[in-house]
């Protein structure tokens, strides 16, 4: 069916316009003409240009998009911001139909639809939850003005994040760790704790990827100047304060979309605690230690009906290991 190889087109696009977009959504868009030929594509691409996602595909197609129709995930603007509003510029190319796979919540961009409508253009509406998940860090921000936070972990069978010596080094395989390098790349920030900074001297820079996201250290202890974490080949932020308001309103000034958390337990299980992480991403190996230090700390829970309820969004194998994906739906 067209629709559907439109839509897994323009999921390929919108997943490579992951931290690329912020603080925009990662929209992508394509243009087919009649018989359903694909004429022309893109994806929104701030460090390349400010152009939109339809802007874009309408640029490519030159001449061919009179007539023709454009699949677009998120349903066009109707403001002037950085750029004009898409709806003109779809009105200006002369597109037949519009497509659009999620609604746009942005009250200030809203209402692209109606905008096409009243000027004569076809406007469907087909949801996608697949190109709704894959712009869900935006989608997310908007609704809560917070940053889609995800914990990344890696722990043996019975959640030992490190053996009773502090070893940790390493717990998962080669495959789980290549893939947390795609995550970090995804993301538009990197945040630890000061001990993880300390303890561990991490760089923060996806391996074999050109993406840079900025790397974030909060907590009160000193991290030695000359450790990885500062040298120039990102930017390092320092919130020199235990205080995760005083952080949440940092993230959400900066406008990041997604922010990868790679914090040991004790943080990890404050952000936790505090309701700000929102997905945890869980590479556990095929090792048991029997004694250690579990992955999550004390939440504040006593009896099994206060417990922390999550909602399994996907399990594969890396490897040797299992990768296990959760929303957290709260406490």
């Amino acid at each position: 069916m067209f629709i559907d190889d439109a839509f897994a087109h323009l999921y390929s696009l919108s997943l490579a316009g992951l931290a690329v977009s912020t603080p925009n959504p990662n929209v992508s868009a394509a243009i087919y003409s009649p018989d359903g030929a694909l004429i022309a594509s893109g994806f929104h691409n701030r460090k390349l240009s400010p152009d939109h996602a339809e802007v874009i595909a309408i640029k490519g197609a030159q001449s061919l998009a009179r007539g023709a129709t454009l699949v677009v995930s998120l349903e066009p603007c109707a403001h002037t911001g950085t750029t004009p509003p898409c709806t003109q510029a779809i009105i200006d190319a002369e597109i037949s139909k519009v497509i659009y796979a999620v609604s746009d919540p942005n009250p200030i961009a809203a209402g692209g639809a109606q905008v096409l409508k009243s000027a004569g253009i076809e406007v469907e509406h087909i949801h996608s939850a697949e190109l709704e998940y894959v712009q869900r860090a935006w989608l997310h921000k908007v609704q809560s003005g917070k940053p889609l936070m995800i914990w990344k972990v890696a722990t043996t069978l019975d959640a030992k994040v490190a053996a009773s010596d502090s070893t940790s080094q390493w717990i998962t395989g080669p495959q789980s760790r290549e893939d947390v390098q795609l995550l970090r790349a995804q993301s538009d920030a990197i945040l630890i704790g000061t001990n993880t900074a300390i303890v561990d001297n991490p760089h923060l820079i996806p391996r074999g990827h050109s993406a840079r996201p900025v790397r974030i250290i909060c907590g009160e202890q000193d991290v030695p100047a000359s450790n990885q974490v500062f040298d120039k080949e990102a930017r390092t932020v320092l919130v020199k304060s235990k205080s995760i308001p005083d952080l949440m309103s940092m993230l959400g000034d900066e406008g990041f979309n997604q922010v990868l958390v790679e914090a040991g337990p004790t943080f990890g299980s404050a952000l936790l605690a505090s309701g700000n992480i929102d997905e945890i991403i869980m590479y556990q190996a095929p090792k048991v230690l029997g004694g250690g230090k579990d992955f999550v700390s004390n939440l504040g829970i006593s009896t099994l009906d206060d417990h922390l309820e999550l909602q399994l969004l996907s399990v594969e194998r890396c490897g040797s290991d299992i990768k296990s994906h959760y929303a957290v739906k709260g406490l």
